[in-house]
């Protein structure tokens, strides 16, 4: 089976921080399906100006555009920040918009926060107008996920585990069109 290519974003900028450890517990779990890529330059990237979404975008847009077409599925594993998704994860998906990049892309999203359900029902709602290809299987949201999941990239509670097992195997379906 060849593996699909996915590109990993972290809605979080800190260096060790809970999403981008359960990004890396995902990659582990999912290494006999899925090659992970793992985006790390989100905070990087200009702010969205429409004025200078124009052809060519700016290189650090295009190299994360390119990015994108490439992969045969988005995972975003995201904190809630003040009720809302983070700047710099609204800031990289604004980008794509007029370009598509999303559109008909399978997407995972998790949610791993103290809380979660606002800025995951935001994103899913970000992510269906610029049509995204995200189902309820490829959705979860992890509460207190800073006592699921710990600095050595691993899922530690139990419950947490199986359902991002579950998610992987609905993401690879979704890619593969089964």
């Amino acid at each position: 089976m060849i593996k699909k290519k996915i590109l990993a974003i972290s809605g979080s900028t800190r260096e060790r921080s809970t999403n981008l450890s359960l990004i890396y517990a995902i990659k582990e779990l999912s290494k006999e399906v899925f090659e992970i890529e793992v985006f790390n330059e989100i905070a990087g990237l200009p702010q969205f100006n429409p004025d200078h979404d124009i052809d060519p975008a700016p290189q650090k847009i295009f190299g994360f555009r390119k990015l994108l077409k490439e992969a045969d599925g988005v995972l975003i594993c995201t904190p809630e920040y003040a009720m809302g998704v983070p700047g710099t994860l609204k800031n990289a998906i604004d980008w794509t918009v007029s370009s598509a990049e999303f559109s008909k892309k399978p997407v995972a999203l998790i949610t791993a926060s103290s809380m979660g359900e606002k800025a995951h029902t935001s994103l899913l709602e970000t992510l269906k107008i610029i049509e995204g290809n995200i189902t309820g299987d490829t959705q979860l949201l992890i509460s207190f996920a800073k006592t699921k999941i710990n600095s050595d990239t691993v899922i530690t509670d139990k419950e947490t585990l199986e359902q991002v097992k579950k998610l992987i195997k609905a993401f690879s379906k979704l890619i593969n069109h089964e």
